[in-house]
């Protein structure tokens, strides 16, 4: 079992060797616009393109709170677009953020960078305009990436 690293910097230009997969939380209404997936957006136009695509066809995918696409951004880096999040704003049903989305997600990451022998890398997913807890989010990440020896390290963006 590892532990999570914790760094300054941006998740954008992830840290190490080897193949990386960066992974982040979307919303489930196909919005794409605040937050971490401008700094995505500046890097690589494929994975927003990729997102707005799936959603669009969404009829015929698995496009859904808990579903994960994986886009491949460079030869050894990929990003993870996971649904973890219902709708935009805080509302009558509380933050956006859905656990349970994040959670299902992340085991479809986990199988992903095994696969690929990829370390995972993101922002303190859920935590941003989604509106969740990094207390709640953190033992998903344990629990499904780092009990499985995956290495996983989280960005606090530095000013």
């Amino acid at each position: 079992m590892s532990e999570i690293g914790y760094v300054r910097g941006d998740a954008t230009a992830p840290q190490g060797k080897g193949v990386k997969l960066i992974v982040h939380v979307c919303n489930d209404l196909g919005g794409w616009g605040k937050g971490f997936v401008l700094a995505l957006s500046r890097r690589w136009p494929g994975p927003e393109a990729a997102y707005r695509r799936w959603h669009r066809e969404r009829a015929g995918n698995d496009f859904g709170l808990g579903a994960a696409q994986f886009v491949q951004v460079e030869p050894y880096v990929w990003v993870g677009n996971m649904v973890g999040q219902r709708g935009m704003r805080t509302g009558s049903q509380g933050v956006p953020v859905r656990y349970e989305a994040i959670d299902k997600a992340l085991a479809r990451v986990a199988d992903k960078a095994l696969a690929l022998g990829a370390s995972v890398h993101m922002p303190r997913i859920g935590c941003g305009l989604a509106g969740g807890k990094w207390s709640r989010v953190e033992p998903l990440i344990a629990d499904r990436l780092t009990d499985r020896g995956i290495e996983v390290t989280v960005y606090d963006h530095g000013d």
